[in-house]
């Protein structure tokens, strides 16, 4: 390996390469990296000069990268990570005086149901720091990954790029929460009668208790979807229309005293709740404390008894 040809190398222009492969648009690119469209421009004809080849062909509104691009960012993504994480290893990290800003991803039942407790000591611990929260789901967090919006996100998760990191914080239990007090839960009879609210993301009118009602042979009545978990409150109450949600957002929810929690009627397929960060940040002390922090206010503490002092 010729380590001389690293002195025509400007980290500046990997970085901008980077993000037009992600984004495939100059304006796009110019945004994300707070840079005028002209320095973008400018960066392209340099990067072009350098590796000898167009790299992105123009095609509509979007810039499509050429084989030899294709082929570049194989070895630039590892490389630029290999970077940033040995960058990291040359400061600490002071949540006390720090002022950064984190970006964190969380889906919808996280943020009403684990988020609030989490807040009211970073703010003790943390009271300059800035934190910025991202809806995502199993279907956005590998793009927001990659793209930079969030360093680290808390959902289901299903297939993530080869260079993420996952640690699972709990397994979810479902839970049913309703408006009209009972001594008694609902039985599975009682759960296929009563009118449902459905939280879709997708405007679905169907869930994974659909899927787990038709491996009994059972069905339920969606009467209503929503796309969010913090409208649930306001539509229950007055009715007999019930919801399905994990544990831990149903008992926030119940904390008010105007919502009841009980278990599901049936027995169900474990979901888990995971954390997952790329690899390069994985050793930055910043997002160590990040993660830290999440996972001691986020995971299931019989799960993970030591979680709180782990990063």
């Amino acid at each position: 390996m010729n380590r001389n040809e690293l002195r025509k190398a400007d980290i500046n222009l990997m970085v901008v390469f980077e993000t037009l492969m992600l984004e495939r648009n100059v304006t796009r690119v110019a945004e994300k990296l707070f840079l005028g469209q002209p320095t973008i421009s400018s960066a392209l004809n340099r990067l072009r000069t350098l590796f000898n080849d167009p790299l992105f062909i123009r095609v509509g509104h979007r810039m499509e990268p050429t084989a030899r691009a294709e082929e570049i960012i194989l070895h630039l993504s590892p490389a630029l990570d290999s970077l940033s994480s040995a960058l990291s290893l040359t400061h600490d990290f002071d949540p006390s005086i720090s002022t950064m800003t984190f970006r964190i991803g969380l889906s919808d039942d996280v943020e009403f149901g684990l988020l609030p407790p989490l807040l009211r000591t970073l703010r003790q611990e943390a009271p300059q720091v800035v934190f910025v929260v991202q809806h995502v789901d199993y279907w956005r967090i590998p793009d927001l990954l990659a793209s930079g919006d969030i360093t680290v996100g808390i959902t289901q998760t299903r297939g993530l790029p080869a260079n993420a990191k996952r640690k699972l914080l709990r397994h979810i239990r479902p839970c049913v929460l309703r408006a009209d007090a009972s001594e008694h839960p609902l039985t599975l009879d009682e759960y296929c009668a009563r009118p449902h609210v459905l939280v879709s993301h997708t405007a679905n009118v169907a869930g994974f208790a659909d899927e787990w009602l038709a491996e009994v042979g059972r069905k339920r009545h969606v009467v209503l979807s929503v796309p969010q978990y913090s409208s649930l409150p306001a539509l229950l109450a007055g009715t007999d229309m019930i919801a399905s949600l994990p544990d831990y957002t149903a008992q926030a929810m119940a904390a008010s005293g105007s919502l009841f929690c009980e278990p599901f009627p049936f027995e169900t397929p474990t979901l888990d709740l995971s954390m997952v960060w790329l690899s390069h940040v994985d050793t930055d002390p910043a997002e160590r404390w990040m993660r830290s922090r999440l996972e001691a206010f986020m995971s299931d503490r019989e799960l993970l008894p030591v979680a709180a002092s782990r990063p």
